[in-house]
């Protein structure tokens, strides 16, 4: 789909203490994705903490999320749950509130089979209309989708787009390569782990759903605008400015790094319980590694 392409920016979901969404917040992080012109929204994905948030306030996060942006972006919302009727009630919902697609995970706590996990995915698809988004999430889901497996979601009819993760940043262009042979022509393929993300981009990927974009867009943009215009050399020169926050993602987790952030930019303060807040020590490395970004990524 012609949505599901360039940068899909993912902002946290400030919450307080009780899980109730902060409107303001989260409505300043969605101005901020307005003005960088971003190509689409993540709510609700790992980042956005979807599964900490009851459907009440996921609701509450989506209706106010399209508000802010009025129309001028597409929508990708995170309907993923522990059971399929759940999922397909969260993927109702968001096709009514005008969500362009839905982001769904493999979550679950008995570990699933391929089986099982492809009736999940249709019956979503199926029951709620809405254009689903396959989310490889291995890393918190602990289920990888196999190709097989890929190419058949890939026939499924609204299963539209696949957010793989990213590895060795070597072996994407050969994965992409691969994926393009076997699933179907304009099926959506895009990439998420922000530091392996602009060799995504360069090597032809559809799309970078990034966690950095939700919080600091800007920066992220003249990668993905870089790399659509064959420049890989730039992509490059602006990624490895990026190298300190990478770094800090992979030794304290991107969405505590992104909290983090957050607060420096008087935006919010807190993840939700029982994730804790990152000590002084590493705030101070955080607020070192912003201050050491390009001129324009820090707004």
């Amino acid at each position: 789909m012609a949505f599901l392409s360039g940068l899909s920016a993912f902002p946290i979901t400030p919450t307080n203490r009780d899980g109730r969404v902060d409107s303001v917040a989260l409505r300043r992080l969605i101005a901020r994705l307005g003005i960088a012109q971003v190509d689409s929204i993540g709510l609700l994905g790992s980042t956005g903490t979807y599964i900490y948030l009851s459907r009440e306030q996921r609701r509450r996060a989506l209706s106010e999320t399209l508000d802010q942006t009025a129309g001028q972006m597409p929508v990708v919302v995170g309907v993923g749950a522990l059971r399929t009727d759940e999922a397909v009630g969260l993927a109702q919902d968001a096709k009514a509130l005008g969500a362009a697609a839905g982001l769904l995970a493999a979550a679950s706590y008995t570990p699933l089979t391929d089986d099982e996990v492809f009736e999940h995915f249709s019956t979503v698809a199926r029951e709620s209309g809405l254009p689903i988004v396959v989310y490889d999430n291995p890393g918190t889901t602990h289920f990888h989708f196999s190709p097989p497996l890929v190419s058949r979601l890939a026939k499924v009819a609204g299963i539209v787009a696949i957010k793989n993760p990213t590895d060795k940043s070597d072996a994407i262009k050969n994965h992409l390569t691969a994926q393009r042979r076997t699933l179907p022509e304009g099926f959506s393929i895009g990439y998420s782990g922000d530091w392996n993300a602009a060799e995504a981009m360069i090597a032809g990927a559809d799309t970078w759903y990034s966690v950095l974009a939700g919080i600091l867009p800007e920066v992220c943009m003249t990668i993905v605008t870089a790399a659509q215009q064959g420049d890989a050399a730039e992509a490059r020169r602006i990624n490895a400015a990026l190298v300190p926050i990478w770094s800090l993602f992979k030794e304290f987790s991107s969405l505590r790094v992104v909290y983090a952030l957050a607060e420096l930019l008087d935006i919010c303060a807190d993840p939700p319980r029982p994730i804790l807040p990152l000590p002084p020590a590493a705030k101070r490395q955080i607020a070192a590694a912003l201050k050491g970004l390009p001129s324009d990524a820090s707004r």
